[in-house]
């Protein structure tokens, strides 16, 4: 097993879903079978789309994932399907390089500079301590926040490498990690506001009463994804976890007739749509939104 770089863009030309599955050339099958049952780390490049000139992604790692299966695509006989459990994005994403560090070695040329052939490679096989220190800068606030102040920093670059409690690994699939990770991102996405009400409210501790909802649940096979995450306030996350409410594909907010009360009518967005965040690649997965519709709203 090996820890891997699978690179995705905002518009694949291939039908990658992160947080489900990533779509690759045969050329890359070798590799591909080698993380089969490892850790990978997806990377946006700068290219937003297979357009040569299109400009907009990240150039930053942003999440993490475990493949657990490769199977043959049954439409083109030349490509894959890498199908991945337990996603969880990054409170932070990581530029490939910071100052005069590179996350991976294997993008720096000898003279400092970068290599533009290795990042030519759309899947790139990585060292563990390579793989270690872009989570533990990836998940920073999530690990600062588990740390007493007095502790070491939340990460550290390869040449100084950070020693934890426990593997990093082993804390991204914990569920308490992975809750607060899944809240302050979807948290962030929507500026702390309700996405149905547009209420935001912020205590005296500086901390939001804004809460993340999962659309599609953890315990129905739901990802930690953003894009399967709502911020919603407390009393709007309690009726859209009871099918009370719920969102259609244009993102109109759906009421069950007759079930819910006056008073909480009052509180929903006068246009009936939900707030957006402003980046498209963060806004809730169509397909999320149909299963809450399909299997939890009483509508």
């Amino acid at each position: 097993m090996t820890k891997t770089v699978l690179t995705t863009k905002i518009d694949p030309g291939y039908d990658d879903l992160p947080e489900c599955r990533y779509h690759f050339p045969k050329t890359y099958l070798r590799a591909m079978e080698a993380a089969r049952g490892d850790w990978i780390v997806y990377y946006e490049p700068r290219r937003g789309s297979d357009d040569l000139s299109s400009r907009g992604g990240r150039q930053s790692y942003f999440g993490a994932a475990r493949v657990t299966r490769i199977e043959s695509d049954p439409n083109r006989p030349d490509r894959y399907y890498a199908y991945v459990e337990e996603f969880l994005p990054f409170d932070r994403p990581v530029p490939f390089k910071e100052g005069e560090h590179y996350y991976e070695n294997g993008l720096r040329r000898d003279d400092g500079g970068t290599s533009k052939g290795a990042f030519g490679r759309s899947v790139r096989p990585i060292s563990e301590s390579e793989y270690n220190t872009i989570l533990s800068a990836g998940f920073a606030q999530a690990i600062g926040d588990e740390q007493p102040a007095r502790e070491q920093p939340a990460f550290a670059f390869a040449d100084e490498p950070a020693t934890f409690d426990r593997p990093i690994v082993e804390r991204v699939v914990a569920r308490p990690f992975r809750d607060a990770v899944f809240s302050s991102v979807v948290k962030t996405a929507y500026g702390n506001t309700c996405a149905m009400t547009g209420l935001k409210i912020i205590n005296g501790g500086g901390r939001s009463e804004v809460q993340a909802a999962h659309i599609r649940p953890v315990s129905a096979s739901g990802t930690d994804s953003v894009r399967n995450g709502v911020a919603l306030c407390g009393t709007v996350h309690w009726m859209f976890d009871r099918g009370l409410l719920s969102l259609d594909d244009d993102y109109n907010i759906l009421l069950a007739k007759d079930k819910v009360p006056d008073t909480v009518l009052r509180l929903i967005n006068p246009d009936r749509r939900m707030l957006l965040p402003p980046q498209r690649d963060l806004r809730p997965n169509p397909q999320w939104l149909r299963y809450h519709r399909e299997t939890i709203f009483k509508g």
